[in-house]
């Protein structure tokens, strides 16, 4: 491999702009580095080059550790954006600039210098200055500066940002005829999708200092396994389907999954996506020869040049949550958004507000959907203790989080919400803002609809069980109490009893806490008259420890005997944990979820961060509560 990366972190004012980042690149690739701005992609490139001082990680080039080495010994060149020539210099005296550092003979770094000038093409422009230059002009002398000493590893930082759309495909051309020419391993950094796309072999898709995926360009557009990069590149249909056998269902449709669902697991609900130009629009069912999602109105249509737009409003799905695009603030309908030949358009000609047939061509199920919290708060100081907490664990577990603001009225209350929005958002992958009139239940559960939650925040002041019953039953989702300041866990207890209702739960609090680096213990509770079932808790604890493992979370396991509330206190006594993880009893036929018992008990007495996890399983029945007073 030409550039090995092994867990690079840089951090400013205690905060990781490049994050445990692990990346290699082959000998003689291009590889494109996408991301929005400010996501760490130039800091990566600078780690490399050696202008930036490394805090933790290796840099490799061709075998070489250079990580300490200073970057005229790293073999190294370096294309900035802003072209960074020496003003008072000819393009010739540019180009010769790193020769003559190196104390290279002047009949070399003549010759040198003309064999750029003519790869670059621009023979005969050496006596220029650069403001005798156009911007593709000095771009091109920028590159064949750093290309005179021949390094092995060339890096581009955005070369193509402060030139016009012309001369930035001309660049991409020129640059990847060298690239190809001088067999050069490159990393060119980018937010430009078309063009990471036109150059890359293979491409790295990063986002708050993090490489999400890396692939080639084709299979991260087509089969992304994470939901920033599905929604990032190019326009995205994301949506939360239901699970079954083979495959997945969207409202009315199944799509068979076949291999795929193999390689998903047996997940209860699936992240599908599918592209614009995977939407086929007819002017009636019996033209569809592909999935039929239903008649559709056109909400928007637009022009860009070789294909139309259009934005399509279908009724609610049963079952389906949209993702992306997001269901408007109170509508009770799914967007879906559709490209089209102006060939296909000509045909069937449409306008705002017409109605359309519309299928499915093609999915794709995603592998690794991304977190989403809803912070609630309803303007008091205490409320303000869940909006740091969750603005902090969001930035950490790279989720997407909405704030529920309830409680003040009108223009008050969303003035106070778009507040706290602007104070919270910077770092985080996706935050909305929104106020609701409603009562809480009430509020909780039309968001909950609008866009799937995985976790609701909230800091109860009182009725604190009570609340959290009406929250976790309102939006089918978990929630972490968060009664007082406190920061980012280190140290977990998750408490569960052994069963299948508690595997989930494990899950979801690997999936969460992996987010924090912290460590886990895993604790049950054998009843002091069932001595014969603590190898069995063993044996589960075990698995539970293995299932953490995968997900890169450290664990540990404890059983415990006697009641689970004196069990459970006395553990948090001893062991300086800073969350506690409880399971919430299984929901009955009807749909309540009654929390009395150990669970009420723990809620009420601890005052650490809590986090109830509810079963995505309702029994058939309805579940009295335990005369143990047991978490599930």
């Amino acid at each position: 491999m030409s550039i090995v990366l092994e867990q690079l972190t840089k951090r400013y004012d205690g905060h990781a702009v490049v994050n445990d980042v692990s990346l290699e690149v082959a000998d003689g690739e291009f590889f494109v580095l996408l991301g929005p701005s400010g996501c760490g992609k130039t800091t990566v490139l600078r780690l490399i080059a050696g202008l930036v001082e490394i805090e933790v990680g290796r840099v490799l080039l061709h075998g070489r550790d250079v990580t300490h080495l200073p970057p005229q010994r790293r073999g190294v060149g370096l294309v900035f954006q802003n072209y960074a020539l020496f003003r008072h210099m000819t393009a010739s005296e540019n180009i010769e600039f790193a020769l003559r550092v190196r104390r290279t003979p002047a009949a070399e770094r003549r010759r040198r210098r003309d064999e750029l000038l003519d790869l670059v093409g621009l023979s005969g422009l050496g006596d220029r200055v650069p403001r005798q230059l156009s911007g593709g002009q000095q771009q091109r002398v920028a590159l064949a500066r750093a290309l005179a000493h021949r390094p092995e590893v060339l890096l581009l930082d955005e070369p193509f940002g402060a030139l016009d759309a012309r001369i930035r495909a001309e660049m991409r051309r020129t640059i990847r005829a060298i690239q190809r020419e001088l067999g050069i391993t490159t990393i060119f950094v980018t937010h430009d999708q078309e063009e990471a796309f036109e150059l890359a072999d293979r491409m790295g898709v990063m986002n708050f200092g993090r490489v999400l995926e890396v692939g080639p360009p084709t299979e991260l557009y087509l089969r992304p396994q994470t939901e920033f990069v599905a929604t990032f590149l190019g326009k995205a249909n994301l949506m939360l389907g239901d699970c079954v056998p083979e495959g997945v269902r969207l409202g009315p449709v199944h799509f068979t999954l076949g291999a795929e669902m193999n390689a998903l697991g047996n997940p209860r609900r699936l992240q599908v996506l599918f592209r614009p130009e995977d939407v086929a629009v007819k002017d009636s069912r019996e033209a569809l020869v592909w999935p039929l999602l239903g008649e559709a109105t056109v909400e928007e249509i637009g022009f860009s040049g070789s294909s139309e737009r259009i934005l399509l409003r279908l009724p609610k799905l049963d079952g389906v949550r949209p993702l992306s695009p997001p269901a408007p603030f109170g509508g009770d309908f799914v967007l879906v958004e559709a490209s089209r030949s102006q060939h296909q358009a000509r045909r069937f000609p449409l306008r705002q507000g017409d109605t359309t047939w519309v299928g499915v061509r093609r999915v794709h199920a995603l592998r690794n959907p991304g977190l989403s919290f809803l912070i609630l708060d309803d303007g008091s100081p205490e409320s303000q203790h869940a909006v740091r907490l969750g603005g902090e664990i969001a930035r950490l577990a790279h989720a997407r989080a909405t704030i529920l603001g309830f409680g003040a009225a009108g223009e008050a209350g969303q003035a106070r919400i778009q507040q706290v929005r602007e104070r919270i958002g910077q770092g985080l992958a996706g935050l909305e803002a929104r106020w609701s009139p409603a009562p809480l239940h009430e509020a909780v559960a039309d968001e909950a609809w609008r866009r799937h939650y995985d976790v609701a925040l909230s800091a109860p002041r009182r009725n604190r069980v009570e609340q959290a019953e009406r929250i976790l039953v309102a939006g089918d989702l978990h929630l972490l109490l968060v009664p007082g300041p406190c920061p980012v866990p280190s140290r977990v207890l998750v408490c569960v009893a052994v069963g299948e209702p508690a595997k989930e739960k494990v899950l979801f609090a690997g999936r969460l806490l992996r987010h924090f680096a912290a460590e886990v213990t895993i604790l049950t509770v054998v009843p002091d008259d069932l001595p014969d079932t603590r190898e069995r808790a063993q044996k589960f604890l075990e698995a539970g420890v293995r299932t953490l493992s995968l997900l890169g979370v450290r664990a540990d396991t404890t059983i415990a005997r006697g009641k689970v509330q004196d069990a459970v206190l006395a553990a948090l006594r001893g062991g300086s944990y800073e969350m506690l993880v409880v399971g919430a009893p299984l929901a009955g036929r009807d749909g309540r979820l009654d929390l009395r018992g150990a669970v009420a008990d723990l809620v009420s007495a601890v005052e650490l961060p809590s986090l109830i996890l509810r079963s995505q399983e309702r029994d058939r029945r309805r579940i009295p509560t335990s005369s143990r007073g047991g978490p599930a």
